[in-house]
């Protein structure tokens, strides 16, 4: 019988609990503060309330329920009532707990950035009855906002010399050079394979076979730095091992590692070397047909250094409006938020330097340094969020369909890659509210700037000094972001604000 009640209800195409019904509910609400950001709210819907989604389910029921012995729409109410009387009130639940919960994001009576909490299940309705439910939910701080004009910020400035652009051009040079198998020992810059060991006292954890590294001052994994790596290196030579230490950070995936300094064995299986080179009238071709003389190849490696100055700046800037808008920005943000939001944190600093047209070995460096650091960015990051949304709501600062083409175009020539595809591969990962939170608060920040104070500061020249690789030192495991415990109900529906509103997304 069953499956003869699902096929009735299909047919008025609400049989997912959805109502027609435009009425409001009479709810009451208690919220509870439970947390800076954390809210335990009770909800009671009144019996009469109950009882007229229960009429007006039954009333939508009653022309089309087909009951043996009676033709469609001709069989008495009440046995209608009592053969479907379980299916419908599932439904009436469901209608219920969604229409109260869009009701209440509409009413704005918090300001929602996750889902509501509970299950579904343990919910208990009757006909007669009131309803009552309860749920966690995750909101916005609140706050009173914080003097944002009149800040100092640092102006970054440098004249590049010739001697300084050359430098970066040999090692773009050997780069694209020939790598030769070298049989004398490890030096600067050399290319090594490794296989690399690693353990915590005594236990071993990971074991990585025959990576590529180039070696430099740093070598940075996603989840640990090994410091000092040229100094341990240089000089060895292939089958030779060399112990090692690697500081893991507090949010690798390996909880026994976190935030520990683990050992390695390293062993050196083969060691290739550039072969050197100078910018001159024929080494310059090595940049592409696009660059008719050296001045051209200079010219380009200049804006090169002129992005990063820029980025950094802009990375200075940020940081002194963070320190200075989040100084009494104390509030205890919920574990389970900052861990949904660490691996948003990342993709939006990625897309943002990938906006500004970096390398990718500047990229990987810098997300291998996120990466280590999640829990203290993210922290970070969602404190400056809220405090730059409150800002732009007060402003009238808004984003416009205009500023997602140019975004994603600057992507998408940065990728070499076409707008379209761009804008695809982001709608797919749900980024475009990443993308909007760059656009309104690169405004925000604009606005700021515009009300600031600068002291001027030397920028100094970028050095080639870390090698990162796209590695775990220790273990790999992507974050799973949460999901509601009850499907009935479309986050963006319930609240007006899915759970990934914070720290970069759309209101």
């Amino acid at each position: 019988m069953a499956e003869q009640e699902n096929a009735t209800l299909d047919m008025d195409g609400t049989a997912d609990g959805a109502t027609e019904n435009k009425e409001k509910l009479n709810f009451q609400v208690d919220v509870k503060v439970t947390g800076d950001c954390q809210r335990h709210v009770t909800v009671t819907i009144p019996v009469d309330d109950v009882q007229r989604y229960f009429k007006q389910r039954y009333d939508q029921l009653m022309p089309v329920a087909e009951i043996p012995g009676f033709r469609p729409g001709k069989a008495p109410r009440k046995l209608i009532e009592s053969k479907f009387r379980k299916t419908v009130t599932e439904q009436v639940k469901g209608s219920l707990l969604l229409d109260t919960l869009t009701q209440i994001g509409d009413e704005q009576l918090f300001s929602a950035i996750g889902e509501p909490e509970f299950e579904f299940e343990a919910v208990s309705l009757e006909e007669n009855q009131p309803l009552e439910f309860e749920f966690d939910i995750e909101v916005r701080p609140d706050f009173e906002l914080p003097q944002w004009k009149g800040i100092e910020l640092p102006r970054l400035a440098h004249d590049f010399t010739v001697a300084e652009i050359d430098a970066q051009a040999g090692q773009f040079l050997r780069r694209q050079s020939s790598l030769l198998p070298a049989t004398d020992a490890v030096k600067l810059r050399d290319q090594v394979t490794l296989n690399v060991d690693a353990s915590l006292d005594g236990q071993p954890l990971a074991t990585l076979s025959e990576i590529e590294v180039t070696v430099h001052p740093t070598l940075s994994f996603r989840d640990g730095n090994v410091t000092g790596f040229a100094e341990l290196v240089v000089g060895k030579s292939i089958n030779d091992t060399v112990a090692a230490k690697a500081q893991i950070s507090t949010s690798a995936a390996n909880e026994t590692a976190r935030g520990k300094e683990v050992d390695l064995t390293l062993t050196i299986l083969d060691i290739k070397r550039y072969e050197d080179s100078e910018l001159n009238e024929s080494t310059f071709k090595r940049f592409g047909e696009e660059f008719s003389d050296i001045g051209e190849v200079r010219d380009a490696i200049k804006a090169e250094f002129e992005r990063r100055m820029a980025h950094e700046e802009n990375r200075q800037i940020r940081a002194a409006i963070t320190n200075s808008l989040t100084e009494a920005a104390n509030w205890q943000l919920p574990p389970d938020l900052l861990a949904r939001q660490s691996r948003r944190e990342l993709d939006r600093a990625v897309m943002e330097l990938r906006r500004n047209g970096m390398s990718e070995e500047f990229i990987n460096a810098y997300e291998n340094n996120l990466r280590q650091n999640s829990d203290q960015q993210t922290a970070i990051a969602l404190r400056e969020h809220f405090i730059l949304e409150r800002i732009a709501e007060a402003e009238g600062i808004e984003d416009s369909p205009e500023d997602y083409d140019q975004e994603i175009a600057l992507i998408a020539a940065s990728l070499g890659d076409s707008p379209r595809r761009v804008r695809s591969r982001l709608e797919k990962a749900g980024q475009l509210d990443a993308l909007r939170n760059q656009i309104v608060e690169r405004r925000v920040i604009d606005l700021i700037k515009s009300h600031a104070t600068f002291k001027d500061q030397d920028f100094p020249v970028p050095q080639d000094d870390v090698c990162a690789i796209r590695e775990y030192l220790v273990g790999k495991s992507e974050a799973e972001i949460p999901v509601a415990k009850s499907d009935f109900v479309e986050p963006t529906n319930a609240m007006g604000k899915g759970d990934h509103v914070a720290p970069r997304s759309g209101r």
